[in-house]
C-alpha cells in the first residue's frame, strides 16, 4: 500500500492515541503467570500484541475478549500446556523474548519462529543468560537466531549485567526467575524501561529494587501471584508522532490525552523540551505505579539543534527516528550518536532515515552508532521506502506535513504493527 501525505496547513485537536504496546503485552504474559482472573482495559489491538494474545492461547491461557477489556485466566506459574505446534511470533521482538524466559522454565518442550524480519533479529542478548540460568535452547547460529526450540527444566539464579539496558532482556530473565526460588538480579548502569517490575510488584512478586549508583531489581520466585486490573494509558511512542507534528507545522497545537509518562519512556518529550518546543503536561496522576498524564504541544518555530548520546537512547530509543525528523526543522546540527541498537530493529533505522532523507534532498551524515542532521532545511519531497517498519512509515508521514509536494511512503501498511488507525487519526486533526 502507497500513500501519499501532503503539505498541511495547521494540525488542530485533541486525541486518545492507541493503547500503550509496552503494557498491552505485558498485561497478558505476566498475568498468565497468577492464579485467578485479571481484567485488562483498553489493550491495543494491533499486529504484534494480537501475536501475543495468539501465543499465550497456545500456551493454554484462557484470554476472554469482551470489547476491549480482556479478560486473562492466569495458570499459577506452572499451568501452561505444551504448545501443539511451532509458536509463531509473527513481528514481534517483545512476545519472543520474554516468552523465552517463560518457557525456559516450562516443563515440556516448545519451538519458536517469526517472520523474514524477527528471524533475522538478534536472540543471543536473550539466549545466553538464560543458558546460563539452566535454559536449554538450541536454534540457528547456535540458537542465537529464530527459529528457537526450547526443553524446558528446572531454573537456577543469576546476577546479570545488563550491558545493552535492554528492557526485553531485563523482562525476560524476571519472568524466569518467577519460576526458581533461587535470586535472579538483573544490574543496569542505564535504567531501561521498568514496567515489568512495576507490574510484578503490584501482583505481589517478591522483588526489591535499588537505587544509587547503578539499577539493580532483583526477584525471588516460586511465589503465588495475585491477579491485578489494568487499565492501559496510552502509547507514549505513538502519541510522539502527533506531538512532533503539532511542532513544526505552523499555528498548530495538539493535546493528547491519558499518555504514559513514565521517566523510563518519555524522553523523547524531554528531548523536544530540550530543543525548545513548547510541551506542557496537565492533568498528571498515577495508575498501578506508572505515571499518566495529558499532553499539550504547540508549535514552536525557534527549535534548536540538541545533542543524544548513548544515556539518552534506552528512554527513547523508539522516537530516534522521529526526532531526527524534527531536528531537520531546528535551527544548527542535531548530533545522535550511542544508538546502534536502531540497527536491529524492524529495520536498520538509522540507514531507513539516511537514505529516505537523501532521496528527498534533506542534508544528513550517517554514522556507526547515529546520524548529524542539518537543520532548518526546507522540505521538497518525493517517494521514501518504509522497510515495512511501522515507526519509519508513520516518522515520515509527519515529515510529508511540511513538504512543499508531498512524501509517497511505500508499504505504509506495515503501521498496523503497533497503530493500525494511524491514517485515520492523522486525517481527523490535520487541516488543509
Amino acid at each position: 500500500m502507497e500513500i501519499k501525505i501532503t503539505k498541511a496547513r495547521q494540525v488542530l485537536g485533541e486525541l486518545r492515541v492507541p493503547s500503550d504496546k509496552s503494557i498491552s503485552h505485558r498485561s497478558i504474559i505476566l498475568t498468565s503467570l497468577a492464579k485467578g482472573e485479571s481484567i485488562v482495559k483498553n489493550f491495543l489491538k494491533a499486529g504484534d500484541t494480537l501475536t501475543t494474545v495468539s501465543v499465550y492461547r497456545s500456551l493454554g491461557v484462557e484470554i476472554k475478549e469482551d470489547g476491549d477489556i480482556f479478560r486473562v485466566k492466569g495458570v499459577n506459574l506452572f499451568g501452561y500446556k505444551e504448545p501443539e505446534d511451532i509458536l509463531d511470533m509473527g513481528n514481534s521482538g517483545t512476545t519472543t523474548r520474554l516468552t523465552l524466559g517463560l518457557v525456559s522454565g516450562q516443563n515440556f518442550f516448545s519451538a519458536m519462529t517469526g517472520d523474514d524480519s524477527l528471524r533475522k533479529r538478534p536472540m543471543a542478548r536473550v539466549v545466553d543468560p538464560l543458558r546460563e540460568m539452566n535454559a536449554q535452547i538450541d536454534g540457528r547460529e547456535e540458537g542465537h537466531l529464530l527459529p528457537l526450540s526450547i526443553r524446558g527444566q528446572e531454573l537456577t539464579g543469576i546476577e546479570f549485567f545488563n550491558k545493552k539496558s535492554s528492557a526485553q532482556v531485563k523482562s525476560a530473565l524476571l519472568i524466569a526467575g518467577c519460576l526458581t526460588d533461587k535470586c535472579v538480579s538483573v544490574v543496569e548502569k542505564i535504567k531501561s524501561r521498568d514496567h515489568t517490575e512495576k507490574m510484578l510488584f503490584a501482583m505481589g512478586a517478591d522483588i526489591q529494587i535499588e537505587e544509587k549508583e547503578r539499577y539493580k531489581v532483583s526477584i525471588k520466585g516460586k511465589k503465588e501471584l495475585n491477579p491485578v486490573e489494568i487499565d492501559v494509558p496510552a502509547d507514549p511512542s505513538s502519541a510522539a508522532f502527533f506531538a512532533a507534528a503539532a511542532a513544526i507545522v505552523p499555528d498548530s497545537e495538539i493535546l493528547l490525552k491519558d499518555v504514559l509518562v513514565n521517566p523510563t519512556r518519555d524522553g523523547f518529550y524531554r528531548k523536544l523540551k530540550e530543543m525548545g518546543a513548547e510541551v506542557f503536561y496537565i492533568n498528571e496522576k498515577e495508575k498501578v505505579g506508572e505515571k499518566i498524564a495529558d499532553i499539550l504541544v504547540k508549535y514552536s518555530p525557534d527549535m534548536k539543534g540538541i545533542k543524544i548520546t548513548k544515556e539518552d537512547v534506552p528512554s527513547m530509543v523508539d522516537e530516534i527516528p522521529l526526532l531526527a525528523i524534527v531536528a531537520t526543522q531546528a535551527e544548527g546540527e542535531t548530533v545522535i550518536t550511542g544508538a546502534e541498537e536502531l540497527r536491529v530493529k524492524e529495520s536498520d533505522r538509522i540507514k531507513a532515515v539516511v537514505e529516505n532523507f537523501k532521496r528527498i534532498g534533506v542534508k544528513v551524515e550517517e554514522l556507526e552508532d547515529g546520524m548529524i542532521i542539518k537543520g532548518k532545511q526546507k522540505i521538497k519531497g518525493g517517494i521514501i521506502d518504509s522497510y515495512h517498519d511501522h515507526r519509519i512509515a508513520m516518522g515520515f508521514a509527519i515529515l510529508g506535513l511540511i513538504s512543499e509536494e508531498g512524501i509517497t511512503i511505500k508499504n505504509a501498511d506495515c503501521v498496523f504493527i503497533s497503530y493500525p488507525n494511524f491514517f485515520e487519526d492523522l486525517e481527523k486533526v490535520v487541516k488543509h
